[in-house]
């Protein structure tokens, strides 16, 4: 029996033939065909989650794209990276919008005494809300970028964690069963 999250990301996880066949990668598909791009190691599974949450709050559109080229350099998991892109999808992305908005006016120390200064040496003209824009989109841009590196870096040292843990399980488990049939074959032999 698989979990419902296994079974979604089996039907959302790009395939080495439609990565192959998509006329955007076209000029270099046969660099993402190379089997070890697609393996899941202990080294391939962090580094795709990592590039997987940096391209996807450092890119608003084409994060699958951004996170598959990243993959190339690093030897990462491509279908992963891609994958982990999802976390910035349209449902969430309003979401993460505030929260970079909000990380970003704390990283600029913007509050509300220096908006409604620079709001008020502007309000006479029409530049009022050009100045509160960019004051947003600033914060939103420097939130979004702080996201990308502390994310990215939680999910690779979180992974490798993960990783490391399911597989001394499945160890242990695989020398329990060893042992025992061990004692069997001993019980059965005395």
């Amino acid at each position: 029996m698989s979990n419902p999250f296994s079974r979604w990301a089996s039907r959302n996880m790009p395939t080495r033939e439609g990565m192959a066949k998509n006329k955007y990668l076209a000029p270099i598909a046969h660099r993402f065909l190379s089997p070890e791009l697609w393996r899941f190691t202990r080294r391939s599974v962090p580094r795709g989650v990592a590039l997987g949450l940096f391209a996807g709050f450092i890119v608003p559109v084409g994060q699958i794209f951004l996170a598959a080229f990243l993959a190339l350099p690093t030897r990462a998991n491509v279908p992963l990276a891609a994958l982990v892109t999802f976390i910035t999808n349209p449902l969430t992305f309003p979401f993460w919008a505030v929260l970079a908005t909000k990380v970003g006016r704390f990283m600029l120390k913007i509050d509300a005494v220096t908006v409604n200064a620079s709001q008020s040496t502007m309000a006479s003209g029409p530049w009022a809300w050009f100045t509160g824009f960019f004051e947003l989109a600033g914060a939103a841009a420097v939130g979004f970028i702080v996201m990308a590196v502390v994310f990215s870096s939680v999910g690779y040292f979180v992974t490798n964690f993960v990783w490391r843990f399911i597989v001394a399980n499945r160890r242990k488990a695989r020398l329990r069963k060893m042992e025992a049939r061990l004692d069997e074959r001993l019980k059965a032999g005395k």
